[in-house]
C-alpha cells in the first residue's frame, strides 16, 4: 500500500509550480511516497494548465497535501479559492480530518506579502481539521536563507521561475516531512 501526497497549486507565471515540483521530489524521495500534481481551474479565461485540474475525490482519497499559491496582494490567488468554497461536502463529512497538509507561495519580492498569504491558505486547512505542518528550524538552511523559506512553508522570492539552492532545499524537506508524516498516520 503506497501513500499518496497531493501538491495542489495555482502558479499564473511559473514561480509557485516550481516550488511544486521540488516539494513532489520531496516527497518521493520517501520509499512508498507518491506525489500527484494538481492545479485549479482559472476563475475566467483560458484554462492552459500545466497539471490536471483536481477533483474532490482525489482530495478525498489523498493521505497528505501541499497547497500553494502566488501571493495577490497578501492572499491566496482567487482560483485556489474558489476550489475550497466548493468542499463543504467534505467537511460536513469530516473526509480531511486528522490529514497532514502543509503550504508554499511565491512572491517577486521579499516583503511581497508571504507570510499573510501562507496563513490564509492554512485557514480552509484548519476548518476541515487537516493538521498543519512548517519547516523546523532544524533545517539548517532556514537561519542561513536570504531569499525564500519560512518557518510557516516553503516560499520563493524570485520573479524570474528560478529557486535559489536554499528554496529548492526547503522545498524539498517540507516535502519528506510531509510524506513521512503521512506514512506515519497511515500507519507505514
Amino acid at each position: 500500500m503506497s501513500c499518496q501526497v497531493i501538491i495542489l497549486y495555482y502558479s499564473r507565471h511559473g514561480s509557485t509550480r516550481a516550488i511544486a515540483r521540488q516539494i513532489a521530489r520531496g516527497v518521493e524521495s520517501i520509499p512508498q511516497c507518491e506525489a500527484v500534481l494538481r492545479t485549479v481551474d482559472e476563475l475566467e479565461g483560458d484554462n492552459n494548465l500545466q497539471d490536471p485540474a483536481i477533483t474532490i475525490n482525489e482530495l478525498k482519497q489523498c493521505d497528505g497535501l501541499a497547497m500553494g499559491s502566488p501571493v495577490w496582494f497578501g492572499n491566496m490567488a482567487a482560483p485556489l479559492k474558489h476550489f475550497w468554497d466548493k468542499t463543504t461536502a467534505l467537511w460536513v463529512s469530516g473526509d480531511l480530518i486528522d490529514k497532514p497538509a502543509c503550504v508554499f507561495t511565491s512572491s517577486s519580492t521579499l516583503h511581497g506579502g508571504q507570510e499573510t498569504t501562507l496563513q490564509t491558505m492554512m485557514l480552509p486547512l484548519l476548518h476541515h481539521g487537516m493538521m498543519i505542518l512548517g519547516i523546523p528550524y532544524s533545517q539548517p538552511k532556514l537561519h542561513s536563507t536570504q531569499t525564500g523559506g519560512t518557518p510557516y512553508g516553503a516560499t520563493s522570492t524570485s520573479a524570474n521561475h528560478t529557486l535559489s539552492e536554499d528554496e529548492i532545499e526547503l522545498s524539498q524537506q517540507l516535502g519528506k516531512r510531509l510524506a513521512l508524516t503521512a506514512l506515519k498516520l497511515k500507519g507505514q
